[in-house]
């Protein structure tokens, strides 16, 4: 696989992944009904609590995990290492979040407590039941995705293009630096501003084959 195409494999993990994560947030998690008083009667509404609400850092390593697509092409070595690591923990840090949202729902008294409509006069019901959703293994694909994402960029450090490579000559692991090149031809005794007009007029006062010139021609 190419180096653009390797990157680009890279980039669009990470981007699924962050996708997936974010995704995750906007869907309903669980669900359930509280009581609301008002005007002299009570009665009760149901409430959604969303990924958002539930495990909010899944926001934050969404973020995180577009940034790094920008972030692995500008840095290389150690840096793009640690890059790598940092990504490892926050998709695994995801998967977590994700799964902890999943097998261990809020109770029907925190909900209204998480979504803020307890400050609204929304009290939990005794014995109310919470409804949950598929939706946080989204958040753990989502997890799951970006933390490949590090690993590939721990692996496949060196065969990832990075910026400011296209500047390099073939062949050679550091740019080209034309000052540099100028001063190490004139420490070598020879004039890069004149070498080619030295070099044309020598040209003309030989003959054919190399001989000099004499008068008669």
């Amino acid at each position: 696989m190419s180096r653009g195409r390797l990157f680009g494999f890279l980039a669009l993990t990470l981007l699924l992944g962050a996708l997936a994560l974010w995704g995750s947030t906007r869907l309903t998690w669980a669900s359930t009904e509280v009581a609301v008083t008002g005007h002299g009667t009570t009665g009760t509404v149901p409430i959604d609590a969303d990924g958002a609400q539930l495990a909010p850092g899944l926001i934050g390593i969404a973020v995180l995990a577009v940034a790094a697509v920008a972030a692995a092409i500008a840095v290389s070595g150690i840096a793009r290492r640690v890059l790598g690591v940092i990504v490892v923990l926050a998709g695994a840090a995801g998967v977590y979040l994700a799964l902890a949202g999943w097998l261990s729902p809020p109770t029907a008294a925190e909900i209204p407590r998480l979504t803020g409509t307890a400050a609204a006069g929304a009290a939990p019901i005794p014995g109310a039941t919470v409804a949950t959703t598929a939706a946080p293994l989204l958040g753990v694909l989502g997890g799951l995705l970006v933390l490949g994402g590090g690993v590939l960029l721990l692996l496949a450090d060196k065969r990832l293009p990075r910026m400011g490579a296209r500047y390099e000559a073939p062949g050679t692991g550091r740019p080209v630096d034309a000052e540099r090149s100028a001063w190490e031809e004139l420490d070598a005794g020879v004039d890069p501003t004149t070498e080619g007009t030295y070099a044309g007029a020598e040209r003309d006062e030989r003959g054919p084959g190399g001989s000099p010139r004499t008068g008669a021609d």
